[in-house]
């Protein structure tokens, strides 16, 4: 078993989703950044060690009954649940947002031009993820759910047009960095999601489902960067594929 400083941040929370709270707490991106070791972020943010690693021992000791344990999900289930929660959650919510953006621009813009930039910021975003979620829903996911079956049916696959699985997850772990860039610019230019003194209810109401938006996104992002694709290239090893 690795020592905890060698331990990447991604397996923390892939481990134990409970250290996603403390990570954010500190700043510590887990998603599209989860391949750096605890060591490798203090030396960053110069924080220390030490209390970090005790704060996440203090986590992993205690009770743990309500959380789910993802990675003993086959990858299969693992794929329906990421699409009917998050890429779900992204469509419901991301027509509603824009709506209320625009309404901000309009009513408040002029008092707070900042705004203008996170609307355009938020649009950017909700296109790049619509065409993102397509591409998982109708090239990978649909992929890996092949070699579950292949392996369940001890059958052989004829080799994708992507070649190894390798590719289209290299791909999309690129759009999921970009994804939580655009959100720390969000992020950044509203104040963490605090809304100003004289913010009215929408005002208020649509920086809270910001905040929520880029909460789920980070946990999305999580389920596939640290759990379902290195499953899936583990997976693509386990039997042949015919060219």
């Amino acid at each position: 078993m690795k020592t905890l400083e060698k331990m990447s941040i991604g397996e923390y929370v892939a481990n134990d989703y409970r250290t996603a709270a403390l990570f954010s707490k500190y700043g510590i991106d887990f998603c599209c950044k989860g391949n750096r070791t605890l060591e490798e972020v203090c030396d960053k943010k110069g924080l220390n060690l030490s209390v970090l690693e005790n704060e996440i021992n203090s986590i992993l000791e205690s009770s743990n009954d309500a959380t789910i344990d993802f990675k003993s999900w086959p990858l299969d289930l693992l794929i329906d649940y990421i699409v009917k929660t998050h890429h779900h959650y992204i469509e419901e919510k991301t027509p509603t947002l824009i709506l209320f953006l625009d309404k901000l621009c309009k009513v408040h813009g002029e008092r707070h031009p900042e705004l203008f930039e996170i609307n355009k910021l938020f649009k950017i975003s909700a296109s790049d993820l619509s065409h993102h979620l397509k591409k998982e829903e109708l090239i990978l996911f649909p992929f890996i759910k092949n070699m579950a079956i292949s392996i369940k049916e001890n059958q052989n696959m004829e080799q994708p047009h992507f070649g190894s699985v390798n590719n289209p997850i290299a791909m999309l772990k690129e759009e999921h960095e970009t994804e939580g860039n655009l959100f720390s610019k969000i992020a950044e230019l509203t104040d963490n999601y605090n809304p100003p003194k004289d913010a009215c209810e929408t005002y208020k109401v649509t920086f809270s489902m910001l905040r929520d938006f880029e909460q789920d996104l980070h946990k999305h992002i999580h389920l596939e960067n640290n759990i379902l694709f290195p499953s899936a290239i583990i997976m693509e090893e386990r039997f042949s594929i015919i060219e």
